[in-house]
């Protein structure tokens, strides 16, 4: 039996060919260090994330929400739903803050939820993993699997919007929040507190209906990790993720800049660090590849000064 259980939400973006699907299997090869079990809720559905953009209506998304809330209460009752994606994260905590807080809502959800043999009950608490991270497990044990420091690394944390506001982490400041820097601190490597666009959105759906916007929003989040000598950006976001990474080529061009810096998930760090392989890192799922992080992971593990081990 797994120390640390919950019912897991991978969300569209994580699955099998998604853009995201670097982040799931660098996440699962932490967990199992970590003693940590997801388990994804069955026959689960898409957040809604996009539709309310698209003039679908409240109720819709709301009750897409709550479907997964049903299932999760009814597969797996009594666990913390855990979405490692932020747009999932954060419109499932919306969802649940407006059942909650509206009888109306929440009577039109279940009579919907009628129609496909559904009831919610008791909603389940909704966590971001960065919340399960650094609330349940803290950084004191996760530090302690640190095998393979990355030592002399310099990487900006970037936060981004959706895992910032109007949630947030518990103690976390809106305006700076740092518990990035505390990860990338607690791997090895070395933080950047000043960078001065962590919470700077990425642009995000803005890429495909205002491109010129989000590119030059991009421009600033890389340029100002440039200017702090980052080497890696390190973000909780799979949205802030491909956008910052994928879109550098297209702001090179407009912008006549040699952008070419690596975006990484917070989860990638934790796996080299803990002794795991590029592979189980999924580093061979980066459009810009990071090089540094790859002769890392092809390092010998050291077992706290005895020598090589094997993992």
């Amino acid at each position: 039996m797994a120390k640390y259980e919950y019912a897991f939400y991978p969300g569209c973006s994580s699955q099998k060919g998604a853009s995201a699907s670097n982040y799931l299997t660098s996440v699962e090869s932490m967990c199992k260090t970590l003693d940590v079990k997801l388990t994804e809720i069955p026959d689960w559905n898409c957040c809604g994330a996009s539709i309310g953009y698209a003039e679908a209506g409240e109720l819709p998304r709301h009750v897409m929400n709550a479907r997964n809330f049903a299932l999760s209460e009814k597969n797996l009752p009594g666990q913390e739903m855990v979405a490692t994606c932020a747009a999932c994260w954060l419109g499932a905590r919306e969802t649940r803050e407006r059942l909650t807080h509206s009888d109306t809502l929440m009577a039109d959800t279940r009579e919907a939820l009628k129609e496909a043999g559904l009831t919610i009950n008791e909603m389940p608490e909704i966590r971001h993993m960065v919340e399960v991270l650094i609330e349940d497990l803290g950084f004191d044990e996760m530090k302690k699997h640190v095998v393979r420091p990355l030592e002399g690394v310099k990487i900006a944390g970037y936060v981004g919007c959706q895992t910032n506001r109007p949630f947030g982490v518990d103690g976390e400041s809106f305006e700076n929040p740092v518990y990035l820097d505390k990860m990338v601190e607690m791997v090895g490597a070395e933080s950047i507190p000043e960078y001065d666009m962590k919470v700077t959105c990425c642009g995000g759906a803005l890429a495909f209906s205002e491109p010129d916007k989000a590119q030059a929003q991009i421009k600033d989040i890389v340029e100002s990790a440039y200017d702090h000598g980052a080497e890696m950006i390190v973000t909780p976001c799979p949205l802030c993720q491909a956008n910052v990474e994928i879109y550098q080529g297209q702001v090179n061009k407009k912008y006549g800049t040699k952008f070419d810096i690596p975006v990484l998930y917070y989860s990638q760090l934790m796996v080299v660090a803990y002794g795991g392989s590029a592979k189980e890192a999924a580093l061979n799922g980066q459009v810009i590849k990071a090089r540094r992080l790859e002769e890392i992971a092809a390092k010998p593990v050291l077992s706290r000064g005895e020598g090589p081990v094997k993992r």
